[in-house]
């Protein structure tokens, strides 16, 4: 009677042991956060303009790595909320697929990220293994992913264009040649470097020039009339001075 009531018990015990942590709190690990609402208004205009410039729909989708099946966060060129893969409306499409795991404090595993690049069949899969790759120089490796996934989700969507572009898989974005600036008149002549930068000292250089001028003239003046001055003299005395002769 004892044994089976034993075996009873133990039985049970492995039944309700795993269901523990949901119900005494026991599963402390932390869920993926999600992009905020500035990052992901930021990123679909960004994809948009992807889209009309190459035509491929570009787009990201987070996921919650603790055995979630639902998405923690998607969006694309066609919005916040929307996907690509599969999408009627895109019938190319890259997307950046990050799956991040954070496990319970009381664990000794430590929190990891698992990021792909997918897209559609028309892609082979050696440009998208080299496109995720190539996330690595915008310092979006499994850490980034792990400390911000929000933010490292959509930033890996935005580097998305210029990654396909770098692999030939679409023409970088156009440059609109008729919104390009005319050439600009040439311009007038500057003149003379001497007299731009050293105009002040011309100006008093000629200035004391003049002065210079001008009182050698006064002096000139001044001489010739001191000389005729002088030479008047002498002649009145002298005449002043005659002597008219006695009469016998």
């Amino acid at each position: 009677m004892w044994i089976v009531v034993l075996v009873v018990l133990c039985c049970g015990g492995l039944v309700v042991y795993p269901s523990w942590g949901s119900v005494f709190g026991d599963d402390d690990s932390a869920r993926v956060p999600p992009p905020t609402a500035t990052e992901r208004n930021d990123t679909v205009p960004i994809l948009r303009r992807a889209f009309e410039s190459q035509g491929i729909c570009y787009g990201w989708r987070l996921e919650d790595g603790y055995g979630s099946d639902d998405a923690v966060s998607v969006g694309s060129n066609l919005g916040d909320g929307i996907p690509v893969g599969g999408n009627p409306q895109c019938p190319r499409w890259v997307e950046v697929v990050a799956a991040v795991t954070y496990t319970a404090e009381s664990s000794e595993a430590e929190d990891y990220a698992s990021v792909t690049v997918q897209g559609s069949p028309d892609f082979e899969p050696s440009d998208l293994i080299l496109v995720n790759t190539g996330l690595s120089r915008f310092d979006l490796n499994d850490d980034a992913f792990v400390d911000d996934p929000g933010w490292a989700v959509t930033r890996a969507a935005v580097t998305l264009p210029l990654l396909v572009a770098e692999r030939g898989a679409a023409s970088p974005e156009p440059v609109d040649t008729a919104a390009a600036p005319a050439d600009p008149a040439p311009l007038k002549d500057a003149g003379s470097d001497l007299w731009r930068d050293r105009w002040g000292w011309l100006i008093g250089a000629a200035a004391l020039l003049l002065i210079t001028v001008l009182l050698v003239t006064v002096g000139l003046v001044q001489r010739r009339r001191q000389s005729s001055v002088a030479a008047t003299v002498p002649a009145q005395r002298r005449k002043g001075t005659t002597r008219t002769p006695e009469k016998a």
